[in-house]
C-alpha cells in the first residue's frame, strides 16, 4: 500500500494468501482491495470488478502496487475461491467495527439466502446458505453467519445480532425471526425492530388481526389508527400498499419486550394481462405508531440482497 487511502487493508494482514506462488504475480492486498472497492460500488461478478478497475486504474495505481496491471476476472474467481472463508470474515468483521457506522434512524435489514450456483452435485456438495445484515441506506453488509440449511436460520440470526454494532439502527425481518428472544436481543443492543408476524406466533398473529378487525368496524377512523397509502407500477406491474399501524394493546407489550406498535399491510397487484392478486401482512415493532417511517422501513427491508454478495458465495 502506498499510501492512507487504503489503510482498511491493514485489516487483512492477517488473511493467509493460499498461492503456493504467494507474490511472485499480483499481491494479495491489490486483489482483495479491488474486489472489495468493486463491490462497494455495486459490481456483482468476478467480470465486472475487472471492467472497474481497469476503467479505473490510474487512480488506483496511486494507493495499490498492482505491477502486473489489474488481474483478470480469472485471477480474481481462483483467489476467493481458495482463502479461508472464517479468516476472511474475521478481517471483513475488524474493518466493519472499525468503521463505526452510524446507523441512527436506518433500516438493518436481516434476512437468508441461498446462494445461486453455490453447490456442486459432483461433489456432493450442498447450495451454501447464508443470513446476513444489510444497512441499506450505506449500502453495506454488516456480516454474515453461514448456516447449513434454511431451518437452522432462527438461532443464526441471534449468533448475528450478537457480534453485530446495532445501535440506534431499525432491524427488520421476515416472520420466521418474529421471536422474543430476537426482540430482547435487538433491544439489547441499542436498537429498534420491525418484525413481520405469520402464523408460526398464533396468540400474536390472533390478537393483532382482532385488534384491525376492531378498528376495521369503524373504517379505520378510530385516532389511534394512522394510515398511508402508495401506489407503483413497475414492468407493466401497479401495485397498490396500504399500512395500517396503531399502539400496541397493553396486553401483548407485557409478553413481548420493547414492543410499542402493531400494524397491517395489505398489498393489491394487477398485472398488465388484468390479473389481480390480494395480501396482508401483520407486523410488530418497538418504533411508535408513525406511519411514514414504518413504511419506509419495510420498503427498504425489500431492497436486502439486491446488493452483490460474490464474494462470500465464492470463498
Amino acid at each position: 500500500m502506498k499510501n492512507g487511502y487504503f489503510e482498511f487493508l491493514a485489516h487483512f494482514v492477517d488473511l493467509t494468501d493460499p498461492r503456493e506462488d504467494r507474490g511472485s504475480n499480483h499481491n494479495l492486498f491489490d486483489v482483495v482491495g479491488l474486489a472489495l472497492c468493486g463491490t462497494i460500488c455495486g459490481a456483482n461478478s468476478w467480470a465486472d470488478i475487472e471492467r472497474f478497475a481497469v476503467a479505473h486504474q490510474e487512480w488506483f495505481e496511486q494507493f495499490l502496487e498492482l505491477p502486473y496491471g489489474v488481474p483478470s476476472h480469472d485471477t480474481f474467481g481462483r483467489v476467493f475461491a481458495r482463502l479461508d472463508t472464517d479468516e476472511f470474515q474475521r478481517c471483513l468483521g475488524r474493518w466493519v467495527e472499525q468503521l463505526q457506522l452510524q446507523l441512527d434512524g436506518q433500516t438493518v435489514a436481516i434476512d437468508g439466502k441461498t446462494l445461486r450456483g453455490s453447490h456442486d452435485r459432483s461433489s456432493a456438495q450442498e447450495a451454501l446458505h447464508v443470513v446476513g445484515a444489510w444497512a441499506n441506506q450505506v449500502n453495506f453488509c454488516l456480516g454474515q453467519v453461514r448456516v447449513k440449511s434454511k431451518s437452522n436460520e432462527i438461532p443464526a440470526v441471534q449468533e448475528l445480532l450478537e457480534i453485530l454494532h446495532l445501535k440506534g439502527a431499525v432491524v427488520t425481518a421476515d416472520a420466521m425471526h418474529c421471536q422474543k428472544k430476537t426482540a430482547q436481543k435487538i433491544i439489547d443492543k441499542g436498537a429498534d425492530y420491525l418484525l413481520q408476524v405469520k402464523q408460526n406466533q398464533e396468540s400474536l398473529h390472533d390478537a393483532i388481526t382482532e385488534e384491525i378487525d376492531r378498528y376495521a368496524q369503524g373504517n379505520f377512523c378510530h385516532r389511534n389508527v394512522r394510515q398511508q397509502t402508495t401506489k407503483e407500477k413497475n414492468r407493466g406491474r401497479i401495485e397498490t400498499r396500504t399500512t395500517l399501524v396503531a399502539p400496541a394493546p397493553a396486553e401483548l407489550k407485557t409478553r413481548w419486550p420493547g414492543l410499542q406498535t402493531i400494524g397491517a399491510i395489505y398489498r393489491r397487484r394487477e398485472l398488465a394481462n388484468g390479473t389481480e392478486s390480494e395480501e396482508m401482512t401483520l407486523l410488530i415493532s418497538s418504533l411508535p405508531p408513525k406511519v411514514r417511517d414504518l413504511s419506509k422501513h419495510v420498503r427498504n427491508h425489500w431492497s436486502v440482497w439486491r446488493a452483490p454478495h460474490f464474494l462470500i458465495q465464492m470463498l
